[in-house]
């Protein structure tokens, strides 16, 4: 029935109020964890793509998404797709701003900046990150690993602030 008066646009602009549970500033459009909205008649299906194959948040974002249709009269269908894996190069320009701004490292580089003959270079933390705060580059990194599994914990060492970098993958 609302599938026939809601198109794909605005199908996404309702999704757009589900905020990422571990990165509260960034939606879950925001992030590029949606891929596609199929509508076939009365019919919805949501296309999530989790940033990483083990991400403890999915169930919470599957929820909050299906929750936020319903309220709309939309019974959604939600799909998880791992393939093509997320990446950080769908992370628009502005949200990497909101990431820096929220206190996290944005990504740095695009995985189109991999080195497809190292594969190590998917997985590597750089040592120095920018800064969120005071954006100097006099940083050390304190653990591969931040408050989740896609982020790296850093340090200034000049602001003498701890931060989070999410990881480019």
């Amino acid at each position: 029935m609302v599938a026939d008066v809601l198109n794909k646009e605005d199908i996404f602009e309702i999704i757009s109020q589900v905020s990422d549970p571990e990165i509260p500033a960034l939606s879950v459009i925001e992030m590029g964890m949606i891929r596609d909205v199929i509508i076939s008649g009365n019919d919805v299906e949501v296309i999530i793509t989790p940033t990483y194959s083990g991400c403890p948040a999915m169930h919470q974002i599957t929820e909050d998404v299906r929750k936020v249709l319903f309220e709309e009269g939309i019974d959604a269908k939600i799909t998880t797709r791992l393939s093509p894996p997320w990446t950080t190069d769908w992370m628009s320009e502005e949200t990497l701003e909101k990431l820096r701004l929220s206190g996290i490292a944005p990504p740095k580089s695009k995985s189109k900046d991999i080195d497809p003959d190292n594969l190590f270079s998917i997985i590597k933390v750089p040592s120095q990150v920018e800064c969120p705060f005071c954006l100097s580059q006099n940083t050390k990194i304190l653990s591969e690993y931040g408050s989740t599994a896609c982020k790296s914990f850093h340090y200034c060492n000049d602001c003498l602030q701890a931060f989070d970098h999410f990881k480019c993958h």
